[in-house]
């Protein structure tokens, strides 16, 4: 299916490793070109080297998205370079377990820093750009905000804001045809997940007990999956399709738990 990408331009924040990298990659295998934005200019570098050898179409731009002044750079500079922005992708954050025990108001800000605020930011600057390309918003969220996790307050609360944030900006701007969604991820394999597991005194024991609870297949998402998802909804194809919150997660957080 041709998705009608080419010659049309996609942010990608957090884009140089894992969901974010599978993002990136699949715009450009459809013809897109990215903008990777990432705080690791190595590895904004390397996705980019790696998009331009396969033929496709990318640039990067190296900032702190915790800083509010960086967004509209990251803006500025994609218009600079490329001219336009057809749609934005929203998912650098971290699950940073600021917890409402152990954490304090200031981390809990810092937290929200780190995980929401540049979502509105960049939304808000990259709005005149949409405008003129009736272009499209995805947000990265995450099944902890339906589900909740423990000591992580922070991050739950980010989540939770996005997908409330999604619903308003559909509504907001249904006149000017700019479509919002968000993307729930669940258990994906990335390889800061491939990190955590490891930490683990037994790791494989406790990689078969999350992925016995996935009802399809028995099996993590992969990024590309998810990638796959995404990248339709910032296409045309799914030209009406807006205020969709969409769960790509095996079934796991919604079909019966008797199925696990």
């Amino acid at each position: 299916m041709d998705l009608h990408l080419t010659n049309k331009v996609f942010i990608v924040t957090g884009g140089s490793k894992g969901i974010g990298a599978a993002i990136s990659r699949t715009i450009a295998s459809e013809g897109g070109t990215v903008m990777v934005v990432g705080r690791n200019k190595n590895d904004n570098h390397q996705i980019v080297d790696e998009i331009v050898k396969q033929h496709g179409k990318a640039a990067s731009h190296t900032v702190e998205l915790a800083d509010p002044a960086a967004s509209k750079e990251v803006i500025d500079f994609t218009i600079e370079k490329y001219g336009r922005i057809d749609g934005l992708v929203n998912n650098a954050g971290i699950n940073d377990g600021v917890s409402l025990a152990s954490g304090s108001p200031e981390k809990f800000m810092q937290s929200l820093q780190k995980n929401l605020s540049h979502y509105f930011n960049l939304a808000h600057y990259a709005l005149p750009h949409l405008k003129n390309t009736k272009g499209s918003i995805v947000n990265i969220g995450s099944k902890v905000s339906v589900t909740g996790q423990g000591n992580t307050s922070g991050y739950a609360a980010s989540k939770g804001a996005i997908n409330a944030l999604t619903r308003e900006w559909a509504v907001e701007l249904l006149p000017f045809s700019i479509r919002v969604n968000t993307v729930l991820p669940a258990e994906v394999w990335t390889p800061a997940y491939e990190n955590w597991i490891r930490t683990f005194p037994d790791a494989d024991a406790k990689l078969k007990s999350i992925t016995s609870k996935v009802p399809l297949e028995k099996r993590f998402t992969t990024s590309e999956e998810i990638a796959d998802t995404v990248v339709f909804l910032l296409s045309n194809r799914s030209g009406h399709t807006t205020g969709e919150i969409l769960f790509v997660d095996g079934g796991y957080t919604h079909l019966d738990r008797s199925l696990t």
